[in-house]
């Protein structure tokens, strides 16, 4: 079969062995799949656990139907369309636990589309539900707003109710599509004052919960614009993996921050995000709820295109691979 692998001049469309399913795992005829800030990453030579085994194989995230199943598995069955987390889904076919495995959000989705939702939907009902503890007229900051994921985060705000809801860029041509996807102000970082305008909005107490992807200098700063006692989730590292922290405001304002990654979990972990997720917000998506955009398409022998748009963060929304015609 044909797969995307990190060879030894970088990203190579290669011929590699067709996987075969162990006791717990699905196979599954790739039509689609997203490209992952973290996939763009990892060809970078940063290690988020996307490449699959001997052979290299690149991609964090699947959709397809299943064609093969493990003697162990259960609750799927051949022909069912799915999408899958787990590495290697750049190629033609790929196996996954069948525990991080969840039927597409609804029969009348394109691959495309169904398969742009999975990561971004998982990210952030377990940043926003599960470590964020959001309720029903809070408050919210999403830092790093125009991606797939941050997009995703405004829709499942609003969803919940929240009474106002902020996103991020350092673009402020990109706030009308942020006020498209629900954000009531939109924050342009690259302004020095930025932080006034969250505080002002919220007579001088902060937001309930920031979800940051950015980090870097934002980890600090993102201290002084959360309420006391709120919470900050930090899902991403784009703006940096390290920086100062001011200690003394974290602990002034009594601040919740929790770091979140799928790279240290174990399968029974996933297990709990994907079925949190599906049981809280699938049916959500199926009644569009929660849309997410195409931001383009690529076919897998035009791999190096599509990682340069991404690179070039000119992107809004899913960039998707295509692996086959629907």
């Amino acid at each position: 079969m044909k797969a995307i692998v990190l060879g030894l001049n970088g990203v190579e469309i290669a011929d590699v062995e067709k996987p075969t399913v162990n006791e717990t795992q699905v196979l599954i005829e790739v039509y689609s799949s997203t490209i992952n800030r973290s996939d763009l990453l990892e060809t970078q030579g940063q290690s988020f656990g996307h490449v699959s085994g001997t052979q290299k194989i690149l991609g964090a995230t699947c959709c397809g139907k299943i064609v093969k199943i493990g003697a162990g598995v259960s609750g799927f069955s051949i022909g069912d369309k799915v999408v899958a987390q787990g590495a290697g889904g750049w190629a033609e076919y790929n196996v996954a636990d069948f525990r991080r495995v969840l039927p597409i959000p609804s029969n009348n989705m394109t691959f495309v589309q169904a398969g742009a939702y999975n990561s971004a939907v998982l990210t952030m009902h377990d940043a926003i539900i599960t470590n964020g503890l959001f309720k029903k007229d809070q408050t919210i900051l999403i830092q790093g707003a125009t991606s797939g994921v941050g997009l995703m985060g405004l829709q499942i705000a609003k969803y919940l109710g929240a009474k106002t809801i902020f996103g991020s860029t350092r673009d402020n041509s990109k706030f009308n599509i942020l006020k498209q996807y629900h954000a009531d102000i939109c924050i342009d970082i690259s302004n020095k004052n930025w932080k006034d305008t969250v505080l002002n909005a919220t007579e001088q107490q902060g937001v309930d919960l920031v979800v940051d992807q950015l980090s870097g200098p934002f980890a600090s700063a993102n201290l002084s614009i959360t309420k006391i006692g709120g919470r900050i989730i930090n899902v991403g590292r784009l703006s940096g993996q390290s920086s100062e922290f001011d200690f003394n405001k974290h602990a002034e304002r009594r601040i919740t921050f929790i770091g979140t990654t799928g790279r240290t979990r174990n399968i029974q972990e996933h297990q709990k995000v994907a079925k949190s997720a599906f049981n809280d917000l699938w049916d959500a998506i199926a009644t569009k709820h929660l849309q997410m955009p195409i931001d383009s398409k690529f076919e897998f022998k035009d791999i190096d295109m599509a990682l340069l748009r991404m690179a070039r963060n000119e992107h809004i929304g899913r960039i998707m691979l295509v692996f086959k015609p629907e």
